[in-house]
């Protein structure tokens, strides 16, 4: 679901920040006193060597982005589903509600109270928030998780040129190259698609398919507009706030909560009939745990994030971001039995080849900017500061 808004938290963790400030994880709890047996020693010693290990830490973040884009697509591809507000508003308040235990349980003590101030100047970023996971939502819905993962791709195209525009960015030529990868891909991931659609199908089924594929793109291209106004507009007020990662997935959470339930309760169909329809008895528990899991999977999303930074670096982690697009594209074709033709396996590729060399372009960038490389005239990349090669969000919470 555009991996909904752990968008902006791997955004922000991509440069660096960290709300845990490179101390001794908060979420392992404090070290065993000495009365303690010593087998719990061990067990500790255990949870520290995890810790500190890289591989740990990006096949957890990798883990947490493809269950959060299975289960969004899962929860959302019954062929009467229509609770999009509903189900988005359901994440919103896990999220929250996640965020605030755990800031009473110790673990986010820096995490920031309300004030109201600061939720008025916020809330029209948590409107074009809402309209970010609820056209990703929809496009998810009407299409295959394998070319959702390649069109959205797209979304860093509109980023970078947005910044060339309002914040005096500039495209590099390797960038541009990956760009240009970005869009072949989507373009073969099309063909493929609809290629798809009408073999072997009737005139009406194909005509049903086709249908089907043009809502999918159409809600697609509302998500790449509606991503990149989110991602822009943020950054240039979250500079204003000197907000931090959970502070603004605290914000972005409690203030689409109301916007969400309203919009629900004015457009959504709440008859007991269409309730029955959307939660079919024999699914009714595994959607529920599922919605349920996506509100959580945005803070596990986030603090592997921060994990994979604080013991790698944040080149491995864009490295990791272009990397972890095959195993979303593929979980796909496996959970959800995704055509598998050659132009679909091709249209993979390319976008895989095209987030490689686009987090490439990155790397050298910021080698540039720190002078490791030399140059007559260092730049900025145009998307590094607002991206980090997605995958989004998913939201993406």
């Amino acid at each position: 679901m555009s991996n909904k808004k752990n968008e902006d938290i791997e955004m922000r963790a991509a440069e660096g920040g960290n709300d845990f400030g490179g101390e001794k994880d908060p979420f392992l709890g404090k070290s065993p006193s000495p009365s303690r047996p010593r087998r719990d020693s061990g067990v500790v010693a255990y949870i520290e060597k995890l810790d500190h290990s890289p591989g740990a830490s990006i096949l957890a973040y990798c883990l947490a982005s493809i269950s959060m884009t299975v289960v969004n697509k899962y929860v959302v591809s019954g062929s009467s589903w229509n609770l999009n507000f509903f189900y988005l508003a359901v994440q919103s308040t896990v999220c929250t509600l996640a965020i605030l235990l755990s800031k009473q349980a110790g673990i986010l003590k820096n995490l920031a109270p309300v004030d109201a101030t600061k939720a008025k100047k916020w809330f029209p970023i948590s409107c074009l928030l809402v309209g970010m996971i609820y056209t990703g939502a929809k496009a998810l819905q009407f299409l295959s998780v394998p070319v959702y993962t390649i069109f959205k791709n797209l979304t860093i195209i509109v980023i970078a040129y947005g910044e060339v525009l309002w914040f005096g960015g500039s495209v590099t030529p390797l960038t541009l190259l990956s760009f240009g990868l970005m869009v072949l891909s989507s373009v073969v991931a099309a063909w493929a698609d609809i290629q798809a659609a009408i073999s072997g199908a009737h005139t009406i089924e194909a005509q049903d398919a086709l249908a089907t594929l043009n809502a999918g793109y159409a809600w697609m291209g509302l998500n790449v507009v509606c991503s990149a106004s989110f991602v822009l507009g943020m950054r240039k007020v979250i500079k204003k706030m000197n907000f931090k990662d959970y502070d603004t997935m605290f914000y972005n959470n409690l203030l689409t909560i109301p916007v969400l339930v309203v919009c629900s309760l004015l457009v959504e169909d709440w008859s007991a009939e269409n309730l029955a329809r959307n939660f079919p008895e024999e699914t009714r528990n595994k959607m529920i745990i599922g919605m349920i899991y996506s509100g959580l999977a945005a803070i596990f999303i986030s603090y592997c994030s921060a994990w994979c930074i604080r013991v790698t670096s944040s080149t491995t982690y864009s490295m990791v971001g272009a990397l972890n697009k095959l195993p979303i594209a593929i979980s796909g074709l496996i959970f959800f039995d995704a055509p598998v033709t050659f132009g679909s396996t091709t249209a993979i590729f390319i976008g895989f080849v095209s987030g490689l060399v686009y987090a490439w372009a990155k790397v050298r960038q910021k080698g540039q900017d720190v002078g490791i490389l030399p140059t007559s005239k260092p730049t900025m990349s145009a998307s590094a500061q607002s991206n980090s090669a997605p995958e989004a969000p998913e939201l993406r919470r």
